[in-house]
């Protein structure tokens, strides 16, 4: 679908979107009549994310083990590797720091001086399994069948690194007929995604409505202070994200940006980072960024390079502790957030992931539980947000280490026209 035609119907979606979620909101006559309208609208929302899980898995697959082949071994996928890390933790401590400093600065919650109850409310969210021992024991899958079946990428990902190293040494003097398979298998899945994606506009539009029904536009002014706030800080942190991208990679961060509207209008409206994946890697691809870097990094920027999602749990913490009274000192701050550096690596595949952290991590400092319940509420609001910023952090993130690794001659094969080049012909 053409680019621009799409994204002018996901913008048309989420008028149009809100528009009916205000009209539905107001007809209902009671909040279980405005969640049963809402209940199928999102049945469209539903089948539209069961297709995209559907394609993640092989296009995952296909995309890392064609790449490291094409890169000719684990040599550069070290290197690639270690740059990859270096910016995810830097991003990670970034991106708390900010909604850190956003909390303090606006005295976000405080005020509301709300009573810790006496025993613990059920918020209804799994918290269990957030752990180190349980995320360092997850990330290596004890079967690849079950990882595919689960969408789980961080896993899918360590077994395609396995399977494209051992491919690349059978293939150094030949192409294997495997090697053709791959890659015939990829260019299948993205032909899929194209289908898929035509569908996109639709079940943008069923999303938004289906959140407005329930929740009002009422909601909006209520946590107006909050959710004005936080989209502030998530636009300080885009504003720090394109600004080291344009150390790495000059005006053309810029073009980028044009390129990534679309997937990030898609993380937006969907709030799932997965609807936006298959979009990002082609927005990577017309940038320059050759396919062997973008389909490595990108997955692997899913599961470790989540700025938004970092930034929004730190600022849920500490909005929580503030809305009970509860003092914490920087000292106890910091830990927080380092606890959360650890605790939100496990969050890849989990549903709604970033509040489950959040109240994963509430108990361990003897904050209430009962404080998510102020922010489920608006979650939906928030979630569009972050994700959309997940998108944006995992774009610069797999552009800058691509230029990084051309600087060094680690890629082999330049792409058929460079970034600089690509620039060149658009402002031309």
């Amino acid at each position: 679908m053409n680019r621009h035609k799409l994204m002018k119907q996901i913008i048309i979606a989420i008028v149009l979107g809100v528009i009916l979620g205000w009209a539905c909101h107001n007809y209902a006559t009671s909040v279980d009549e405005a969640k049963n309208i809402a209940s199928y609208l999102n049945i469209i929302t539903d089948v539209f994310l069961r297709l995209i899980k559907m394609i993640i898995a092989p296009l995952v697959f296909a995309t890392i083990v064609s790449g490291i082949v094409s890169m000719g071994g684990s040599s550069s996928v070290g290197s690639i590797t270690v740059k990859a890390m270096v910016w995810f933790i830097s991003a990670a401590i970034i991106s708390l720091v900010i909604g850190m400093v956003f909390v303090n600065v606006f005295q976000l919650g405080v005020g509301l001086n709300l009573t810790v109850p006496a025993v613990a409310v059920d918020s209804g969210l799994n918290t269990s399994g957030f752990t180190l021992k349980a995320f360092i024991t997850h990330i290596f899958p004890k079967s690849f069948a079950e990882a595919m079946a689960n969408n789980e990428i961080l896993q899918i990902l360590v077994f395609s690194i396995f399977f494209g190293s051992g491919l690349a040494y059978i293939c150094k003097d030949k192409k294997s007929p495997i090697v053709t398979f791959i890659e015939d298998l990829s260019r299948i899945m993205f032909r899929i995604t194209d289908y898929v994606m035509s569908f996109a506009p639709i079940a943008v539009f069923a999303a938004i409505a289906s959140a407005v029904t329930v929740e009002g536009m009422g909601l909006l002014y209520d946590y107006g202070k909050l959710i004005g706030l936080f989209y502030v800080a998530l636009a300080l942190l885009w504003g720090v994200l394109f600004f080291v991208g344009y150390i790495f990679l000059g005006k053309s961060v810029f073009h980028l940006g044009k390129l990534i509207r679309e997937p990030v209008a898609l993380a937006f409206a969907t709030a799932s980072s997965e609807s936006a994946y298959p979009k990002t890697m082609e927005a990577l691809n017309q940038y320059g960024v050759p396919k062997k870097v973008t389909s490595f990094v990108l997955p692997l920027g899913y599961s470790f390079n989540l700025d938004g999602s970092m930034m929004y749990q730190s600022f849920a913490v500490l909005f929580i502790a503030n809305a009970y009274g509860i003092d914490l000192s920087i000292t106890e701050q910091i830990l927080i957030l380092l606890t959360l550096m650890v605790t939100s690596k496990g969050m890849a595949g989990v549903a709604r992931a970033s509040i489950v952290v959040v109240a994963a991590t509430l108990p361990m400092f003897s904050l209430p539980e009962a404080g998510i319940l102020l922010l489920l509420a608006i979650d939906q609001f928030l979630d569009m947000g972050r994700t959309a910023t997940n998108v944006v952090g995992n774009s610069i993130s797999t552009a800058v280490i691509s230029r990084l690794e051309e600087r060094k001659g680690n890629l082999h094969e330049a792409p058929e026209v460079t970034i600089d080049e690509k620039v060149t012909t658009t402002t031309s």
